[in-house]
């Protein structure tokens, strides 16, 4: 079975795993780093880090076009069932065995207001474990901490972390993450969107590569890889 990853600019990622097709944070409508249309992508889930409009996104749009379930805490998934959305709540540390594998939901440093001002819940990142076995984190929008290690201990295949500093982690902090998770891939994102989070990505890259085990790859948006 093969799973490929997909980067579509600032922290909005596809994975398709088998036939089921993931979206996570679909923020492509004022997305300068992409010119996909959210009327015309494919989607059997979508996951909600947290409730900022730059990841919440086109959520609404594409759920209503495709069918697709919203997979997000309670508090987001509520907000969006409310509006008539089908949608599967969770919480940090709990996961659950979906179609497509286990997904768990981590913890993340950051905030979660909803687009109008709603409450939303903890922020969060995921943690999936394919059907035949790999494993993927999604980090979301969160600072450095220190469980990154414990969730490194599950032997990730892949990592996908921000390195855009002011709103998340920066490069150097970036880098101690990817120290603590030893993913075997991984990628960068949340940088250039915005003026705040200027990064030379391709000097991350490298760092990583020289200084730390794993293997750092730069997507363009709109780029894949198999994991």
């Amino acid at each position: 079975m093969k799973t490929r990853f997909t980067w579509y600019g600032h922290a909005t990622l596809g994975v398709q795993t088998g036939e089921y097709r993931l979206l996570i944070d679909p923020f492509f409508s004022g997305n300068t780093q992409t010119k996909q249309d959210p009327g015309q992508i494919d989607a059997d889930y979508i996951l909600i880090t947290h409730g900022h409009g730059d990841h919440v996104g086109d959520a609404p749009q594409i759920a209503r076009l495709t069918g697709a379930t919203i997979i997000a805490n309670a508090e987001i998934s509520t907000w969006f069932a409310k509006q008539g959305f089908k949608t599967h709540a969770q919480h940090l540390g709990g996961g659950f065995p979906y179609p497509f594998g286990y997904l768990k939901m981590t913890m993340a440093l950051h905030g979660s207001a909803l687009p109008d001002g709603s409450y939303g819940g903890n922020p969060g990142g995921f943690l999936l474990t394919t059907l035949d076995g790999k494993k993927l984190y999604l980090a979301g929008d969160t600072g450095l901490f220190g469980d990154m290690q414990l969730i490194g201990d599950e032997g990730l295949d892949l990592a996908v972390i921000p390195i855009g500093d002011n709103y998340t982690m920066g490069p150097d902090d970036a880098l101690r993450a990817v120290r603590l998770l030893r993913p075997k891939v991984v990628v960068p994102i949340h940088f250039n969107t915005f003026p705040v989070i200027q990064q030379d990505a391709v000097a991350w890259v490298e760092r990583v590569n020289t200084d730390a085990t794993s293997k750092a790859f730069l997507l363009q948006p709109g780029e894949s890889l198999e994991v």
